[in-house]
């Protein structure tokens, strides 16, 4: 029989050839018995390969992930039973944390980043920032640390799924869902920001829902507290963010970005859940965020004639590319998303629209004035003031006035 170590080793190994389509369940299975029944020492990968399952190229390519989740497996007082998800920051367990027999999710700083200081330094600020927030709709943080070179994030387990896949499994959200949805999250932005935290990566891949239909805001991955001006400067100029829904003003990089952003971020990805599809697309990241930054948003109920005016007007309100015109804080936005599924029109937006409204009507008037006087030194001096119709027009509203005048005072004196 294999020794306990080479045991552990196959057994990763085989879920990985599994999980990458290499080999079936059965193939592993059937090996794994044949191996045990006979006796065998040999390693699985060796069979593996002998079957022609695999090539050794392909087993070494899987080397490095296999090492990385056995020292995963080992993290005292959680048992791992299966990989949630995986990204270029973090790979995400869900496990059992023994003390209180409960399931969490636990997230794995790679491998390949242990040794890069400001990524682990980035992930353990994401725990610090977690763990300061408790609120019913953010996924709570319950343990950071490290054991032997694993760096390891341990956080509430959500059994259900997220925005973004329940949108690539069903389409696009029916209004009234899509508004409960962003008022929790709204909440949750909310409370966040007057802790001191922004996100700065709302989107529907960080909206978990819950079985039981609740929304919870996840990953405080690329989170800041507002007032680490150190950190905003060390990234200044640099966009952090997903780009189909990331501000503008965290595309060009700027210092003080703040709690306006996630507003954005928000309304992006309720834009999404409305319509099906993203504010902006092209064909790369560089592509959307000029989109983002230089491109007029097409009115989601454009795309969506189902939606109502007042949700429209939100999205519209909240994706302001001046973030001046956007929402002020998460709650002014909830104010509105609440007026609007009670069949009320939404207030801030309706004020924030009459002034976008007139700093348009300005700058047309302006326009307008600017181009009247370039005709007019075109055609020559301008006519004597006294031959337009404007001069008659005053001249007898001033004979009026004097006249009534008159009339008053006769009638006074009789």
């Amino acid at each position: 029989m294999p020794d306990t170590s080479s045991t552990s080793v196959d057994t990763v190994l085989g879920r990985l050839v599994v999980e990458r389509g290499l080999a079936t369940a059965d193939e592993v299975a059937e090996l794994v018995q044949t191996r045990d029944t006979e006796a065998n020492n040999q390693s699985l990968s060796q069979m593996l390969v002998e079957r022609g399952l695999v090539t050794r190229k392909q087993i070494e390519r899987l080397l490095p992930e296999i090492e990385e989740q056995r020292a995963t497996r080992q993290i005292p007082g959680y048992q791992m039973l299966e990989r949630l998800g995986a990204g270029a920051m973090a790979t995400v367990y869900k496990a059992r944390q023994l003390s209180l027999d409960r399931m969490v999710a636990i997230k794995v700083l790679p491998r390949k980043h242990t040794n890069n200081k400001q990524f682990v330094e980035r992930f353990y600020a994401e725990g610090r920032a977690a763990a300061k927030l408790n609120h019913p709709n953010i996924v709570g943080a319950l343990d950071v640390g490290q054991h032997g070179e694993t760096h390891y994030f341990v956080m509430e387990y959500v059994e259900g799924n997220s925005v973004f896949e329940e949108l690539q499994a069903n389409g696009r959200y029916e209004e009234s869902r899509a508004l409960e949805i962003a008022i929790q999250t709204a909440k949750a932005l909310e409370h966040a920001h007057k802790a001191g935290f922004i996100h700065r990566d709302v989107k529907p891949k960080n909206i978990m829902i819950t079985r039981n239909g609740t929304a919870k805001l996840a990953d405080m991955g690329l989170a800041r507290a507002i007032s680490d001006r150190e950190a905003a400067e060390a990234e200044a100029g640099k966009a952090f963010g997903t780009p189909y829904y990331i501000s503008p003003e965290q595309i060009r990089g700027e210092v003080d970005v703040d709690a306006r952003a996630d507003i954005y971020g928000l309304g992006a990805t309720l834009y999404h859940m409305v319509t099906g599809q993203v504010p902006f697309d092209g064909p790369n990241p560089s592509a959307v965020m000029h989109k983002h930054l230089k491109e007029d948003l097409t009115p989601p109920d454009h795309i969506n004639k189902d939606l109502t005016n007042g949700l429209a007007e939100i999205i519209e309100v909240a994706m302001a590319k001046d973030r001046k015109k956007r929402y002020a804080t998460a709650g002014d936005m909830q104010t509105d998303l609440e007026a609007v599924a009670r069949g009320e029109a939404p207030p801030q937006a309706r004020r924030l629209f009459d002034l976008v409204s007139l700093s348009a009507l300005d700058s047309e008037a302006e326009e307008t004035a600017a181009s009247s006087v370039v005709s007019i030194d075109r055609a020559g001096p301008a006519p004597p003031l006294t031959s337009q119709p404007i001069f008659w027009v005053a001249v007898a509203g001033w004979l009026l006035a004097v006249g009534l005048i008159i009339m008053l005072l006769t009638i006074a004196g009789n």
